[in-house]
């Protein structure tokens, strides 16, 4: 996706003195190269991204009309020049983001979500859950065509990469957690894809932005009578940028769930508080478990995370019609975010709803929690007596 765009009140020359723009760079090898995303303060309108005007954004990778601000590659001298203008709030380097599952075999269903105690294979739930409701699953994308959905999925944007359908399976296997007719939590919401991520499961702190930005754009235009979900199975490193955007969603008025994160890249768990989106507070952040209700090894920790959910051999829809098992935290926040349909369809309100789960959810279950993360699994208040 290249745009461009005129930045109102953002002239390049020499400014009075004032107190520079915060340069937020990124360590090791998740650093993308002379890559960066510029985020303007509050009341800096960027005006126009029709007409290149010959600036230094005049090839920006991303506009984003809500965040303020902006993405591009940029040269240590622009981004000098960028950083002594008094309308940019901060520049943060982009870095390199990826979807969080690993393939397994063994599959498990909802019941978790319905019953006191492990092993039981009913998933007891209200009819009509997630009626009105529309899911945001940013992501891979969604096999729109898939059986499985019922025609209640709709492709938005695709924003990383140059295909508009999953070619991956992730974010179908998510949105089949969340509203699948077979295997969802919710299975009467409405889905909606964005591509946020390639094939490879690979994307960027900017596709991750660009990917909330479409649905802050597109979701005040659908009919979602009962509100907006946002399942977001993604993550990288810690940046205000990603945060400030995941924020935006919460600050619209919709429930966001995001997942804790896989580990370290041999899969050893670490704070969810050095991962974005996982580390807004204003989202419900999601942990993974097993089918015995002991915590996922690879399960990111502390004090950001808000509660967990099934995420150990869970199988869902895949695309081409098929069916398919993966792990992750990515597999466990959509059956959160397929809870907040649930619930929003019954009268809830997103703000609190996080708090809701987490005050009907069983307490001190999960084995192996470390100390300083919640021990709550997740539960949708139907479980018999």
């Amino acid at each position: 996706m290249r745009s461009s765009l005129l930045l109102a009140a953002l002239p390049l020359a020499a400014a009075s003195p004032v107190k520079r723009a915060p340069l937020y760079t990124r360590d090791g090898e998740d650093a993308i190269e002379g890559k960066y995303i510029v985020v303007m303060k509050a009341g800096a309108q960027v005006s126009s991204v029709d007409s290149a005007v010959g600036s230094i954004a005049a090839n920006a990778d991303y506009v984003y009309n809500n965040l303020g601000g902006f993405s591009a590659s940029l040269t240590d001298a622009e981004v000098e020049s960028l950083r002594n203008d008094p309308s940019v709030s901060y520049i943060q380097q982009n870095g390199k983001a990826s979807i969080f599952a690993t393939q397994e075999n063994a599959p498990w269903g909802l019941a978790r979500l319905s019953n006191k105690s492990p092993g039981s294979t009913t998933y007891t739930y209200k009819e009509g859950g997630g009626e009105g409701v529309c899911v945001y699953v940013v992501d891979t994308g969604i096999d729109i065509e898939h059986p499985d959905f019922g025609g209640r999925a709709t492709w938005v944007a695709t924003v990383f990469g140059d295909v508009d359908y999953d070619d991956h399976s992730h974010g179908t296997h998510c949105a089949g957690t969340v509203a699948g007719t077979k295997y969802g939590v919710a299975k009467n919401a409405s889905l909606y894809a964005v591509k946020a991520f390639d094939g490879a499961g690979d994307g960027s702190d900017a596709s991750m932005i660009a990917g909330m930005e479409k649905v802050l754009e597109d979701a005040p235009n659908r009919d979602c009578p009962n509100g907006v979900v946002v399942s977001m199975s993604f993550g990288g490193g810690k940046t205000q940028a990603v945060n400030d955007a995941a924020k935006a969603l919460v600050d619209a008025g919709y429930f966001a769930a995001a997942a804790a994160g896989n580990g370290d890249f041999l899969n050893r768990p670490i704070d969810a508080g050095t991962v974005s989106p996982a580390s807004e507070v204003s989202l419900c952040t999601v942990g993974a478990t097993d089918s015995e209700d002991a915590t996922a090894y690879f399960s990111n920790y502390g004090s950001v995370v808000d509660i967990f959910g099934p995420g150990v051999s869970v199988e869902s829809d895949i695309p081409n019609g098929g069916t398919g098992v993966k792990s992750g935290t990515s597999m466990a926040t959509p059956h959160i975010a397929g809870l907040g349909a649930y619930f929003l369809s019954q009268g809830k309100a997103a703000s609190g709803l996080c708090e809701h789960l987490q005050s009907i959810a069983l307490q001190g279950v999960i084995s192996d929690v470390r100390t300083g993360t919640v021990n709550l699994l997740a539960q949708n208040g139907e479980a018999p007596a």
